[in-house]
Formats: C-alpha cells, sequence, structure tokens
C-alpha cells in the first residue's frame, strides 16, 4: 500500500508526541466556566429564500471576548415536535457554505447551523487582542501570550457556545445534536463534542489541528501548518524555546480533548494526506473512549473523499 506516513498498523497504536501542558484539564474547565458565564442574546434574522422545506436565518450571538459570532440556519417547515440539529464547520480560512447545501439535512428534518469562525472567511467578528504576531495560519496566534489569549481556545468556545444556543431553543430536542465538518471544521466537530458531552452523533473528515510536534518532525510544516515554520524562523530561530512552544500548542491539540468526547464518532482519512498526516489524526482518535470508527481511504490525500457524503449521511439518520 502506498504510505506518506507511517503503515496502518501503526496507525492505530500511535499516541501522540506533542507535550500535553499539565494544567491541561484545569485550563478547560476554567474556559468552559468563563464560557458558560457570558449571555449569548442570540438572535435569528430571517432571509429571503424560495425554499419549500426550511425557514433560512442568519443566526448571531455573543462568545467569548465579547465577539459577535455569525452562523447560517434553516429550520424545517412545519415540524411536529422538538427537532434534531446538525452543527457544521468549515475549513481554514472558509466561511459556512450557501444555504442550499443545508437543505439536504432540512429535508430529513434537521434543524443546521453553520458557524462562521471568528477572523476567517465569514462574517463572525475577530476583536483580536492577543499579543505577537497574527501572520499565517491562526493557531500562532497568541502564543507570545497567555493561554487565554490563543486564538483556537476562543474558536474551540466558540463552537460550545454554538450548541449551547441551538441546544437552547425551544424547537430543537437537545438530546439529537450532530456535528460534522473536515479539515478545521474536522477539528471542530471532534472539539464541539469534547467540549459538550451532550452531543450524539460526530462525523469529522481528516481533523487539524493535532499533534503538532508530529507534522514539525515530517517537515510538513507547510500549507495548513505553515505556521509553525513562519513561528520558528521568525521568533525562535535557533529553537531555544521549542519545548515552551510546543507545550503552550498543547492546550489546542485535538487529541487531549478528544477522551471527553462522549459521542459516537466517524472519523473518515486519506492515508495519502501531506496536509494533515494520518498519524496526527490517529493521536487523538486513538485517544478517544467512545464509541468510534475510521473511515479508510488509502489512496486519497486532503480532498473529497469520495462517497463520504453518502456515509455521513446515513450515519446521522441514527439522528
Amino acid at each position: 500500500m502506498p504510505c506518506v506516513d507511517m503503515p496502518l498498523s501503526n496507525l492505530y497504536s500511535y499516541e501522540g508526541i506533542n507535550p500535553r501542558p499539565a494544567d491541561f484539564d484545569e485550563f478547560w474547565n476554567r474556559s468552559l466556566a468563563e464560557m458558560r458565564s457570558i449571555e449569548p442574546a442570540p438572535s435569528l434574522t430571517p432571509v429571503q429564500y424560495n425554499s419549500k422545506i426550511a425557514d433560512c436565518f442568519v443566526l448571531t450571538f455573543k462568545s467569548t471576548k465579547n465577539a459577535t459570532i455569525s452562523a447560517k440556519f434553516v429550520k424545517p417547515k412545519n415540524a411536529d415536535g422538538k427537532m434534531p440539529a446538525v452543527l457544521l464547520f468549515h475549513g481554514l480560512s472558509g466561511e459556512s457554505e450557501s444555504y442550499i447545501k443545508l437543505l439536504h439535512y432540512a429535508s430529513q428534518g434537521y434543524c443546521v447551523a453553520y458557524m462562521d469562525c471568528r477572523g476567517q472567511g465569514g462574517y463572525s467578528e475577530d476583536v483580536g487582542g492577543a499579543l505577537g504576531t497574527t501572520y499565517t495560519t491562526p493557531f500562532v496566534r497568541g502564543l507570545d501570550d497567555k493561554p487565554e489569549n490563543l486564538y483556537c481556545r476562543d474558536v474551540f468556545l466558540d463552537t460550545a457556545m454554538l450548541a449551547r444556543v441551538v441546544m437552547g431553543m425551544d424547537f430543537v430536542d437537545e438530546t439529537r445534536i450532530a456535528v460534522q465538518g473536515g479539515s478545521q471544521g474536522g477539528a471542530l466537530s471532534l472539539v464541539c463534542a469534547a467540549l459538550v458531552p451532550e452531543v450524539k452523533l460526530c462525523q469529522a473528515n481528516y481533523p487539524y489541528l493535532c499533534d503538532y510536534k508530529r507534522v514539525w518532525e515530517m517537515d510538513l510544516d507547510k500549507g495548513a501548518y505553515e505556521g509553525l515554520r513562519y513561528y520558528f524562523r521568525h521568533f525562535d530561530p535557533r529553537h531555544e524555546r521549542e519545548d515552551e512552544i510546543f507545550e503552550k500548542l498543547g492546550y489546542i491539540d485535538v487529541q487531549f480533548l478528544a477522551p471527553r468526547i462522549k459521542a459516537k464518532v466517524m472519523m473518515a482519512t486519506g492515508l495519502m494526506d501531506t496536509t494533515c498526516p494520518p498519524s496526527t489524526q490517529f493521536a487523538a482518535y486513538n485517544k478517544m473512549t467512545c464509541e468510534k470508527e475510521v473511515v479508510i481511504y488509502p489512496d486519497f490525500g486532503h480532498e473529497t473523499l469520495k462517497g463520504q457524503d453518502d456515509i455521513t449521511f446515513n450515519f446521522f439518520a441514527e439522528l
């Protein structure tokens, strides 16, 4: 079998090499307490969209650092009783997709919310405020500041706030929540399921933001991970702070949140992925103790996984 990483048999036992901060659990417990103390003040603004199956809205709410977060939202028409909901997350530097992309789930009677990540291509507010560089891939923002000002920490909490807002809607069944995304969206799906244990189903394609040190050691700190190379070359050219930097990245390493997941998880990955190497993804997968499976695409890289949309659609039928 062609291989750009370790053999598949080894992937199932790989545990990751990025250091885990000693106060990791305390950090995330404090962060969640901060998020829960915020009144999100959600608002649904109708959007003119000629759909016969769903009403369309812009959903906004407040999150950490007083940022206003935006998401597309669709609600099936003429539904009886409380409905399940699907939360969607986009890839790096992107934005929520068109409303038509949400309607296939609405056709099954699901509400759907598709969040724009702050500071990326959509309408969510980026309030900034971290010391140090804001250039290149977003996980480097805040590396020169305290962990509470890491950019990804706030985006991770935005996913949990979105779940809180949607689960609090009187027409949503809070026991039937699914999350889904690919790459950055795959990472955020796992994060949301970890921070909100009520999430029932989680589908993540080739999740990003896992095992940063492994990416660096494979010389794949480029593209989605180019921030690693940029940061060291410009701010620590002799790697005198290497241990400190990777440990700080550990606060926003998805593999360390993975054990919190209670949802049923379906991960999908291509073994030829040089953007988010398979071993980094398995570092998170192997730490999950929930019901889980991984769908393998031996000849695929960081790209559309042929047929996976249909597999995911059927997986969410459990809602």
